[in-house]
C-alpha cells in the first residue's frame, strides 16, 4: 500500500491530509466538550445541530463550488480554504453563547465544502493507474482514521496537561501546516482535454494513460465546462451504482450519527465514566475503521466492490440495535467494553462501506467529470448525514440513548436495503473480449466493455 507515496506530488497530499485532518480531530473532541460545558445534559442536541450545519454547509456549497472550482487555480483555492479554517477555529475557544459556536461552524465547513471535493478530485489526476488509486483511497481512509483514533488518544494524552480549548489551537496548527504542503505541490492543470469516447475496453488501455479513468469508454462526450452546480447530480442519479452509494451512505450515516454525537452523553451521564475516557471512546470507533482501511487493498484484489460494501452495510444496522438492547437492559460491568466493542465494529463496517467508493465514483463516469462527481458526491453523501445527526440529537435528548439507537438501527437498515436494490448485481461472468472475432469487438452493443464492478 505505502508503494504509492514514491510518488512526491501524492506524497505531499496525503502529509497535508494527514496533519489537516489530525487536528480535525481533536477539534471533534473539544468541540463535544464544549457543547458539555456549555449545555450540561443538552449537549447532545447542541452537537447534533451544530453537525447539522456542517452538513448542511456540505450539501449547499459543495456543488456550487464544483461549477466555479474550474475557474480558479487549483493550488490556490486548496490554500485559501486552508487559512481560512485555520483563522475560524482559532475563535472557536473564546465563545461563550451557543449560537456562537453555531456561526463559527457554518464558517468553518464552508470552507472545508470548497477544500474536500476540490482535494479529492486531485487525486485521480494525480494517480492515474487504477491499483495507485485503489492505494490511495485506503491511505485515505486511514488518514480520516486519525480524526477518531489518533486524534482522540493525542486529545487524552493532552487533556491531562492542558485545559480542552487548546485543542482547537492544534486543529489551526493542523490546517496551517496542509496549506504549506499544498503550496509546495505542483498539481495538473485545471484544463484538460475532453475525454472522447474510446473503442478500446477499459482493461485494454494502455497503461499510464492519464486522460483516461476505467469508466471512460463507451461513454458520450461529456459537456464542459459544468455551468451549472446540478451537472454532478445529474451524473450521480444516473448510474444504478451510484444511486446504490448514496443508500450506503444513510446506512453509514444512520450508524455514524449514533456515535458522533451520543458518544459523549453515553460515556458522561449513562456510564459516569470521566471525561478522558470521551476520546478513547472515539478512538475504538476509528480503530476498526483503520484495521479495514488496511485490509481492504488486497481483498478488493479478490472481491467484487459491491459485495464488500453492501455485506458491510449490514454490519451497521445490527451493531445499533445492540446498543439499543443493551442500553435497554441496563448499564452493568460489561457496559463499557462493550461500548468499545460495539464502536469497534461499527467503525469496521462503516470503512469497508466508504474506502472503495471512490474506486466506484472513478469508474463510473469520464475523467473530465470527476471534479462535478466528487462534489456532487460529497454533498449528497453528507445530505444523509444532515438528516441523521441532528436527529440522534433530538432523540437523545427527548427520549434517551436507547430509543435513538433504535430508530437509527431501522433508518441503516432501510439504506442496506435500499442499496440492495437499486445497485443491482452485476451479470454472470462473460468470455473475455480478446476471444472474441474481431468485427464483434468493435460492435459497441454485443462486446463485454465493462468488468463485473461495474455500474
Amino acid at each position: 500500500m505505502l508503494s504509492v507515496l514514491r510518488n512526491p506530488a501524492y506524497r505531499r497530499l496525503f502529509g497535508a491530509q494527514v496533519v489537516a485532518l489530525t487536528g480535525t480531530g481533536l477539534a471533534t473532541v473539544a468541540l463535544s466538550l464544549l457543547a458539555y460545558d456549555l449545555a450540561g445534559a443538552n449537549a447532545a442536541a447542541v452537537l447534533g445541530t451544530a453537525l447539522a450545519i456542517k452538513m448542511a454547509a456540505y450539501v449547499v456549497l459543495a456543488p456550487v463550488v464544483a461549477a466555479l472550482a474550474d475557474r480558479v487555480p487549483r493550488r490556490t483555492l486548496l490554500v485559501s480554504m486552508d487559512l481560512a479554517r485555520a483563522t475560524v477555529v482559532l475563535a472557536l475557544p473564546f465563545v461563550d453563547r451557543i449560537w456562537q459556536v453555531y456561526v463559527l461552524i457554518l464558517l468553518l465547513q464552508a470552507a472545508s465544502a470548497a477544500f474536500t471535493p476540490a482535494f479529492q478530485a486531485t487525486v485521480p489526476r494525480v494517480l492515474p493507474e487504477e491499483r495507485d488509486y485503489t492505494e490511495a483511497l485506503s491511505l485515505a481512509r486511514l488518514a480520516y482514521d486519525l480524526e477518531s483514533l489518533a486524534s482522540p488518544v493525542l486529545a487524552a494524552a493532552l487533556l491531562t496537561v492542558v485545559p480542552y480549548a487548546w485543542l482547537f489551537t492544534g486543529t489551526a496548527a493542523g490546517f496551517l501546516i496542509s496549506a504549506l504542503l499544498v503550496h509546495s505541490t505542483p498539481l495538473p492543470p485545471n484544463d484538460e482535454p475532453n475525454d472522447e469516447p474510446d473503442d478500446e475496453p477499459a482493461g485494454h488501455r494502455a497503461p499510464g494513460d492519464a486522460n483516461h479513468a476505467p469508466g471512460d469508454a463507451n461513454r458520450p462526450p461529456a459537456p464542459r465546462p459544468y455551468f451549472g452546480a446540478l451537472a454532478g447530480m445529474r451524473l450521480l442519479l444516473g448510474a444504478p451504482a451510484l444511486r446504490g452509494l448514496l443508500a450506503l451512505d444513510l446506512a453509514v450515516a444512520a450508524a455514524g450519527a449514533v456515535v458522533l454525537v451520543g458518544t459523549v452523553v453515553l460515556v458522561r451521564d449513562v456510564l459516569g465514566r470521566p471525561v478522558g475516557d470521551v476520546p478513547l471512546a472515539l478512538g475504538a470507533y476509528g480503530a476498526g475503521s483503520m484495521a479495514v482501511a488496511l485490509m481492504l487493498p488486497r481483498v478488493l484484489e479478490r472481491c467484487d466492490d459491491r459485495a464488500v460494501m453492501l455485506r458491510a452495510a449490514l454490519v451497521l444496522p445490527g451493531a445499533t440495535a445492540l446498543l439499543a438492547v443493551g442500553l435497554a437492559a441496563g448499564p452493568g460491568a460489561w457496559a463499557w467494553p462493550g461500548l468499545l466493542l460495539l464502536w469497534l465494529v461499527t467503525g469496521a463496517a462503516g470503512s469497508a462501506v466508504l474506502t472503495p467508493a471512490g474506486r466506484v465514483v472513478r469508474r463510473a463516469v469520464r475523467t473530465a467529470e470527476l471534479p462535478a462527481a466528487f462534489a456532487a458526491r460529497f454533498s449528497l453523501s453528507h445530505a444523509c448525514w444532515l438528516l441523521t445527526y441532528p436527529l440522534a440529537g433530538l432523540l437523545v435528548t427527548a427520549a434517551g440513548p436507547a430509543v435513538a439507537a433504535a430508530v437509527l438501527a431501522a433508518v441503516a437498515l432501510a439504506g442496506a436495503a435500499g442499496a440492495a436494490r437499486l445497485w443491482p448485481a452485476p451479470p454472470g461472468v462473460r468470455a473475455p473480449a480478446v476471444t472474441r472475432p474481431a468485427a464483434q469487438r468493435g460492435n459497441r452493443i454485443s462486446r463485454p466493455s465493462r468488468t463485473t464492478s461495474r455500474p
